[in-house]
């Protein structure tokens, strides 16, 4: 008999389909086959994404101020939605589990209305608005949080603390303890800004590098993400002072170099937060500002309230402060080390597994996968 599908939805960015990777891998592991509905962002990804199949679904964002705008994604999110109900039903997926934002609406809607089981894990310290709208849909709300905030209230689904999945390269790169940093040793600076890379550490690292003394400036080496628009601009910075330095646009063996890191500077995404745990790394989060849900800041808090993490406000975020704090950890390289055991202890290693076993009860309530 052949097995049962699931179908996984998320968005084309590295914050929704790593997670969604990690429970592929763990599904796969069971037995089970798996899809994948995204968006045509997802491209980049979809050679190494674990699917037996990849769909691409069409959707929008509803956030424009204008009523054309709103009008034109909601059309586009109804497209989706009559295009996701085709999939699923040549599909016939058991469960459908969708990793937040805009893309997972449609196929996560289809499935409601064709009576298929739904999941839906909210990463975020803070439910996005997506989420939100699925909420009173999904069968079980899985949370990379514990006690996660902006959940409706009096949703008919299970809520169960799962963790945020995580890829096979970061628990490999897990393995690897951290160095502590030798009192003449060099310090390695790794700098990122999520997927799309962030201009503001473009803008104020280099210049925070430039203000550390000769003899701490020499200890130093750099790695570190910047945007395509931004790279000349911070190979020049670091070659004029001549540091030690690695630049480029994507990494695509961050994990690896998370571990190999003494410090991270970076934003604070689920999926960063999640890694930096269980690979155990110091760091230094910015927030991204002005997002309406906040959530990002509610992600750093939570390595902030252990010594894990300095949370840095983008406003505060200035190469003055950024040096400074650089400066306390070669006077203090102990901090270092107690902030990655700090990290270490908010690590869930088996989020994937535990969102798995989630998922696999439901498959029965569908006929093993053989509606709608």
């Amino acid at each position: 008999m052949t097995a049962p599908l699931i179908l996984l939805t998320a968005g084309g960015t590295g914050g929704h389909l790593f997670p969604a990777e990690a429970l592929a891998n763990a599904l796969k592991a069971s037995g089970l086959r798996v899809a994948l509905a995204t968006d045509k962002r997802a491209n980049a990804f979809a050679g190494s994404f674990p699917a037996d199949e990849i769909v691409e679904v069409p959707s929008a964002t509803p956030s424009g101020r204008s009523i054309p705008q709103m009008a034109k994604a909601a059309l586009m999110l109804g497209q989706g939605t009559l295009r996701a109900a085709s999939v699923i039903r040549r599909l016939k997926p058991g469960v459908v589990v969708g990793f937040g934002g805009y893309p997972t609406v449609p196929p996560v809607i289809a499935a409601s209305l064709l009576k298929v089981p739904t999941v839906i894990h909210e990463a975020n310290g803070v439910m996005g608005r997506a989420n939100r709208l699925l909420a009173r849909r999904a069968t079980v709300i899985a949370t990379g949080f514990a006690g996660i905030k902006g959940i409706p209230a009096n949703i008919p689904g299970k809520v169960v603390h799962t963790g945020n999945p995580i890829r096979p390269a970061v628990l490999e790169a897990a393995k690897q303890p951290y160095a502590t940093l030798e009192p003449a040793g060099k310090l390695r600076l790794l700098v990122v800004g999520g997927s799309q890379g962030a201009r503001v550490m473009s803008d104020v690292v280099p210049p925070a590098i430039e203000l550390l003394p000769p003899e701490l400036r020499s200890r130093i080496v750099v790695t570190q993400q910047a945007r395509g628009e931004d790279l000349e601009r911070v190979r020049d910075h670091y070659g004029r002072l001549g540091v030690e330095f690695e630049a480029e646009p994507f990494f695509k063996d961050l994990p690896q170099r998370l571990a190999q890191a003494h410090l991270v500077v970076s934003r604070s995404g689920a999926s960063t937060v999640a890694e930096l745990a269980v690979i155990g790394r110091p760091s230094i989060l910015v927030p991204l500002p002005g997002a309406l849900d906040q959530d990002q800041a509610a992600n750093a808090k939570t390595l902030g309230d252990l010594g894990a993490a300095i949370v840095c406000p983008q406003s505060d975020f200035t190469p003055e402060r950024l040096a400074g704090e650089i400066r306390s950890f070669f006077q203090e390289p102990d901090r270092l080390t107690q902030a990655a055991a700090a990290a270490h202890s908010a690590s869930i290693t088996d989020a994937a597994e535990r969102l798995a076993q989630a998922v696999l009860p439901l498959i029965p309530l569908s006929n093993n996968g053989k509606n709608p």
